[in-house]
């Protein structure tokens, strides 16, 4: 679905964010890019649908690779919509309804087209009823599902997301781990950058680690996470509930190497401790 081989991408002669980066996200994954910040995850980011052009290396969607002439873009930013960290460097309508109706209105769409696609998706992350709103008055969770609508609009195959629960409390993040499930159920592609280890194993399949422009591992949440030296390079901690079981190891209970990730998880080695003993 979608493939980036060996891209390097320096902001100046001093600074080289991307040191030759290559991974691969198959149709319907759900993905996590993990690091600290600085990282490079932006940087990766703002290249996959051709905002940022590499110094070296390749884009490829669908098989095809990314040009960077104003035709090529508009077709492959319909096919990867992109949500930035901060909602107010992406929302700049007056009102919600012209924030969201802004893509489409790009790809020159019937009017009537047009207010169906912004009536569907901002229903799609709860927000009917704001079409008049202006933006400036909405909380941070709210511009975050404005900004997710104005991608969805777009019908992307691919929606990537930089540090989406960033400014939010804990029930705007449950809403939108909620939402972006439901969306990668109904067949899009998410890659999701974050340094929250504790959400990765709630919704990423598999995981990609980057250290200062590189990608240092690749796996699912239970073996990137059962590394301790990748995460030392990275810098990251293992999620909560599994640090909890670590130190039941240390207190004598037997844990067979085999760590819980999530509350469900959690739950189930404990009953299994219980009946142990």
């Amino acid at each position: 679905m979608l493939e980036v081989k060996n891209i390097k991408y320096s902001y100046n002669k001093d600074y080289q964010a991307l040191k030759g980066v290559s991974l691969k996200v198959e149709k319907g994954e759900m993905v996590a890019l993990l690091g600290k910040n600085g990282a490079g995850k932006s940087t990766l980011f703002l290249h996959l649908n051709g905002i940022y052009e590499p110094d070296e290396g390749q884009v490829f969607i669908d098989g095809e690779e990314l040009k960077y002439d104003k035709k090529s873009l508009l077709k492959f930013r319909q096919k990867v919509g992109i949500v930035f960290q901060n909602p107010d460097d992406q929302i700049f309508a007056p009102t919600v309804e012209e924030d969201v109706a802004f893509g489409p209105l790009n790809l020159k769409l019937p009017m009537e087209e047009v207010q169906k696609r912004v009536k569907e998706s901002l229903a799609r992350v709860g927000m009917s009823g704001f079409e008049k709103k202006a933006p400036h008055h909405l909380s941070g969770g709210q511009k975050k599902r404005v900004a997710i609508a104005g991608i969805l609009a777009m019908k992307p195959e691919i929606m990537v997301l930089d540090e989406p629960t960033a400014g939010l409390d804990p029930q705007g993040v449950r809403g939108l781990s909620k939402l972006l499930k439901e969306l990668n159920e109904e067949g899009i592609t998410i890659i999701i950058s974050t340094h929250e280890v504790d959400l990765v194993p709630n919704y990423a399949k598999r995981v990609f680690v980057l250290v200062d422009g590189l990608l240092i591992a690749e796996g699912t949440p239970k073996e990137i996470f059962a590394q301790p030296e990748i995460l030392d390079k990275a810098n990251l901690e293992v999620p909560i509930v599994t640090e909890l079981f670590q130190d039941l190891e240390k207190e004598g209970f037997d844990m067979n190497n085999d760590y819980p990730l999530t509350i469900d998880e959690a739950k189930e080695k404990f009953l299994e401790l219980l009946n142990k003993n």
